[in-house]
């Protein structure tokens, strides 16, 4: 269950109906809700709307070709036959000719939904292809047809597009506010309507509010029964449990779509223990030249793994951090580690969580925090 974002699908609806008409790119990491996103656009545009899953079907230019064509309701004029897409180069191009000249059954003009579209780029790989992305960029731009794309890789978009032509509109999806964290809840009828409130800010807190992992911890909240996030966090935290296997996702995902796969992972884990770092403590910590450590930190920048602020690197998700620090050891963590460590982060992301009562019980004020204790939060 994911909260609406009527805002969202307006600015995404008005650039679709724009004159001339906007490319929109929605750009949001690992469970930001994207493909919800697609989804919902789906059912408002109707049937001459396809939604395409690039990621799962962009093997070769050939088999992207015949999985769109068979997979999709809408057709365009000449499609090619089986022999006349064999070559790469050519059935790339005929890919561009079927989106830029599909027709729906009643002949209007196509909507395409293209999920993870920077896909396109593995076909860089094949000959004749080196500028396929770019070449990508221009068909989309030349119909009459319209499309939304979708990617998880923020930085390495930005940098991508860089050149793009000016229709391409850039969408980035916000963390859910407390409010909306909050609206999570009724759903699942935890706590009672003061209470929702408190609730809310703190797996906001949490969860830095990232849609997919407060959607998680309040239904394992919920599933607790005792209101105590807390306790929840450090469940969904243990090895195969729902939070933990979403991080393994993002982390394992970033990382094979990143070069140097081994030392990055190194630091990671670097930073999973101290953290923000300069270039220099990295290199001195991995026992590496500045020189390489500098490469390796760009492709982790580059997979929005991590960020810099003022020349220190950090975790650009706090929470990922925390599952590294628990899953980056010879053995799995216990049920001591879990609780320990879940509520050390807590304290950190909420310094007056030390005082937070389970909804179960009645309420009480909380202490007030110690001077060295104070954070403060994004």
């Amino acid at each position: 269950m994911l909260v609406e974002r009527p805002a969202i699908e307006r600015r995404l609806l008005a650039a679709l109906t724009a004159t001339p008409s906007r490319i929109p790119v929605i750009v949001g990491g690992c469970g930001t809700g994207r493909t919800a996103l697609l989804t919902r656009l789906r059912e408002r545009l109707g049937p001459s709307t396809e939604y395409i899953d690039v990621e799962r079907i962009a093997t070769t230019p050939e088999g992207f070709l015949s999985s769109t064509t068979s997979g999709t309701r809408c057709h365009a004029p000449e499609l090619p036959t089986r022999a006349e897409s064999r070559s790469a180069k050519m059935a790339f191009e005929r890919i561009c000719q079927f989106l830029t000249h599909a027709r729906s059954d009643t002949g209007d003009a196509v909507t395409f939904l293209l999920d993870e579209a920077l896909e396109v780029r593995t076909f860089e790989n094949f000959p004749g292809l080196r500028g396929a992305l770019r070449d990508f960029w221009h068909a989309l731009c030349d119909t009459s047809n319209r499309f939304v794309l979708s990617t998880r890789f923020t930085s390495r978009t930005l940098r991508l597009f860089r050149d793009a032509p000016g229709q391409f509109e850039f969408v980035h999806l916000p963390p859910l506010t407390p409010t909306e964290a909050t609206a999570i809840l009724v759903g699942l009828d935890l706590g009672t309507d003061t209470q929702r409130a408190e609730l809310g800010r703190i797996m906001y807190a949490l969860t830095d509010g990232r849609p997919r992992y407060l959607r998680l911890l309040a239904e394992g909240t919920a599933a607790m029964g005792a209101g105590d996030p807390v306790s929840a966090l450090a469940a969904l935290l243990a090895p195969n449990a729902p939070l933990s296997m979403a991080c393994r996702f993002s982390y394992e995902l970033r990382l094979h779509r990143a070069r140097g796969y081994g030392a990055l992972k190194a630091i990671l884990q670097v930073l999973a223990l101290e953290e923000p770092l300069t270039l220099t403590e990295v290199a001195q910590r991995l026992g590496r030249t500045p020189g390489s450590t500098k490469d390796y930190l760009s492709w982790l920048e580059d997979v929005d793994l991590l960020q810099v602020q003022h020349k220190r690197y950090r975790f650009a998700d706090p929470l990922l951090r925390l599952w590294v620090q628990l899953h980056g050891q010879a053995q799995p963590p216990d049920e001591e580690d879990l609780a320990r460590v879940a509520q050390e982060y807590a304290v950190g992301r909420f310094p007056y969580i030390q005082g937070f009562t389970p909804v179960s019980e009645p309420p009480e004020p909380p202490p007030q925090a110690p001077s060295w204790n104070l954070i403060e939060i994004d």
